[in-house]
């Protein structure tokens, strides 16, 4: 059952993933990691070796986890073809293939069967899809979905290591700027400019996730559109969403507004979440981004009936972008390969 393992990209999501195959206890025969430049890391007082990715040598490796940047200089689209070439199957985090008609894009939850049908390439869906479509993923298979809308609430960390560090960077400046000040007097707005995000993220929220693009959208809410479709098989679900950046270090929030295609109460839609894998349903309790933090389920609380509507309803959900929004999914991807 063991597998030789790679991983690509140490940034935040590279290190989650490293984490999580030691934490499921992963049947890695051997592991090698790669990066732009060698060196050495440690994580959780485990020491990692890390290559250079420009250097090959990829032979011998059954899976391959890239969890680096998206885009024209991308690894993956890079290098996913020189592991394929050599036996491997790629599992890509990244934004380049998903919606390649050739290659699968799954949520093992949702769409386990799919992983299967590869041909040397899996993608795995955006951070604020993977959520989504778990939480509402069981309600699916029940009852079918004719639409949903969503509100996210995304973590600085859903745009990597260092647009969290500018969370607590900027955060800190703030307040030695104003410490020696009353409320009533602060001075909420930094001297210099911000050093991640076009806006400053601390105390503040950012209405825009990716570049504009069709109709006013950004690229992170249709890809929210374009992936839900693809990853339930059904081209004609009504999708709109809208992607905010809020100051919070990890954990996404969304909520979201479903109606299912047939008629449906609140106890059959509970007992659809309840019996929902990778979901955790919060009937009398809520769920927030600090307490799920380092927690694989999605957390669903929330459920009610809509007042616009006699078969929409409203609900909200929380989960660790890092882990089930990226790593953690990944790594279930490649536990279906077993």
């Amino acid at each position: 059952m063991k597998k030789n393992l790679a991983v690509i990209g140490v940034g935040a999501v590279g290190v989650e993933i490293l984490r999580i195959l030691k934490q499921r206890k992963f049947p890695v025969g051997s592991l090698r990691v790669f990066a732009r430049s060698q060196r050495d890391i440690e994580i959780d007082g485990q020491k990692y070796k890390v290559e250079a990715v420009d250097k090959e040598g990829f032979d011998g490796i059954d899976i391959a986890l890239f969890a680096g940047t998206e885009g024209e200089k991308g690894a993956s689209v890079l290098y996913a073809n020189k592991f394929i070439e050599k036996g491997a199957v790629v599992i890509d985090n990244g934004n380049d293939f998903r919606l390649r008609k050739d290659v699968p894009l799954v949520i093992p939850e949702v769409n386990r069967q799919a992983a299967l049908s590869h041909k040397g390439l899996i993608a795995n869906p955006n951070c604020t899809t993977i959520q989504a479509v778990t939480a509402l993923g069981g309600i699916h298979k029940k009852f079918g979905l004719k639409s949903f809308m969503l509100t996210s609430f995304q973590a600085t960390s859903g745009a990597g290591k260092k647009a969290a560090e500018s969370l607590w960077n900027e955060t800190k400046a703030l307040v030695e700027k104003n410490k020696n000040r009353g409320f009533d007097a602060l001075d909420k707005i930094l001297d210099e400019k911000p050093e991640c995000f076009d806006e400053q993220i601390a105390f503040n929220i950012i209405p825009q996730i990716g570049g504009f693009t069709e109709e006013g959208y950004t690229s992170e809410e249709w890809k929210v559109v374009y992936e839900s479709r693809k990853i339930l098989d059904n081209p004609d679900i009504k999708i709109s969403a809208t992607c905010i950046r809020v100051p919070v270090f990890t954990s996404h929030s969304e909520s979201i507004y479903f109606t299912p295609s047939k008629k449906v109460s609140l106890v059959e839609l509970e007992q659809a979440l309840n019996s929902s894998e990778g979901v955790v349903y919060l009937k009398d309790s809520l769920c927030f981004p600090l307490q799920v933090e380092g927690k694989d389920p999605v957390f669903v609380c929330r459920l009610r009936k809509a007042l616009d509507s006699e078969n929409s309803f409203w609900l909200w959900c929380v989960s660790d972008n890092l882990r089930k929004g990226a790593a953690l999914n990944a790594v279930q991807i490649a536990q279906c390969l077993l």
